[in-house]
């Protein structure tokens, strides 16, 4: 089978990733630079696969040691980027360490394999900012951003297009993804943001355990039917495998074109009450939560069509939101006992 490198390999989307890869019969070749992950991870995946992952600290920023990293490694084939920053607040208060980051790792990767790979690009659906119309499709109108973070993705979108324009041999598919949350279900590896949490789930499952105070609930005068947000949660293990029939796609030689896009999550939206109700009702903890005011750089409401991924990919979203909620509560236990 193909040789894979995944970016960010050791990161929450990325160790999952590692996962469903061995398990469809690729190589893997892990890279990450311990900026928002452990090194840990790499024994967890050992654990989980029964095979030492092939690992290379690097950092994407550094062009000269990505040259060299490539240049070592003729075997690859495809590259799965999940290497970027991610955190919509702190983009937010620091927009210059994301746009160095985002876009420095992604240009030097591209001209190191001279574009001659098969990459699955990490994007968003923040880059619909706040759609007109809900579930939104791959064909929406791309809005302005609402965060720094957003606007990477955007740009990195038009970097990848451009290329592809005057690069036919460059394979691209861009996964828009909505919300990732939950855990392996071994719970040995899970998301693990490094201090205060930026996203939900993690917060509340480090709330319950008392890790952290209450919750905050970002604004409740959305116009959503319960006043807060509502986002689209997709289990990691089922976007994971999502990057696997990607990959596997521009294999084939099936696709439209050299660069493709296509949604994932589960087609339908939760809001940030009913996420809590869940974690409580899947888990049997209650958590201690107010309301605050709304979140600068968040959107009303995002959900995506995912009728494009099931018919191109032949993936859909199979797990629901309490085994989401269960899975994250287990990696949660699992880290009281075994601190990373």
């Amino acid at each position: 089978m193909a040789k894979i490198l995944v970016t960010g390999g050791t990161g929450f989307i990325g160790s999952h990733t590692a996962v469903e890869l061995f398990n469809a019969g690729y190589e893997v070749i892990l890279l990450d630079d311990f900026s928002n992950s452990s090194s840990k991870i790499l024994t967890q995946l050992e654990t989980i696969t029964g095979q030492a992952p092939e690992f290379v600290e690097l950092d994407l920023c550094d062009e000269k040691a990505v040259f060299e990293f490539v240049a070592q490694h003729p075997e690859i084939t495809g590259v799965i980027h999940f290497a970027a920053f991610k955190a919509v607040g702190e983009s937010v208060q620091q927009p210059l360490k994301y746009y160095r980051n985002n876009f420095y790792s992604l240009i030097n990767l591209i001209n190191a394999f001279k574009s001659k790979v098969n990459l699955v690009f990490s994007s968003s659906c923040t880059v619909y900012g706040q759609p007109d119309s809900l579930p939104v499709t791959e064909d929406a109108a791309v809005k302005k951003a609402e965060s720094p973070y957003g606007n990477t993705k955007q740009i990195a979108e038009e970097i990848l297009i451009d290329t592809c324009k005057v690069t036919p041999e460059l394979k691209v598919t861009s996964l828009r993804y909505f919300n990732p949350v939950g855990a392996h279900s071994s719970a040995l590896i899970g998301e693990l943001p490094i201090g205060v949490p930026q996203n939900l789930v993690p917060f509340i499952t480090q709330s319950a355990i008392g890790k952290r105070g209450p919750i905050t609930v970002f604004g409740n005068d959305y116009n959503t039917p319960d006043g807060s947000a509502v986002r689209d949660y997709i289990h990691v293990v089922d976007l994971a495998k999502a990057h696997v029939a990607a990959i596997k796609r521009m294999e084939s030689a099936v696709a439209e074109s050299n660069y493709e896009v296509f949604n994932l999550g589960t087609g339908k939206g939760s809001s940030v009450l009913q996420i809590i109700q869940a974690f409580e009702e899947s888990t049997g903890e209650k958590l201690n939560y107010a309301i605050g005011p709304r979140r600068e750089g968040d959107v009303e409401q995002v959900y995506g069509d995912v009728t494009k991924s099931a018919e191109g990919l032949g993936w859909k979203a199979e797990l629901d939101v309490n085994e989401m909620m269960r899975s994250a509560w287990n990696w949660e236990k699992y880290l009281k006992d075994n601190p990373f």
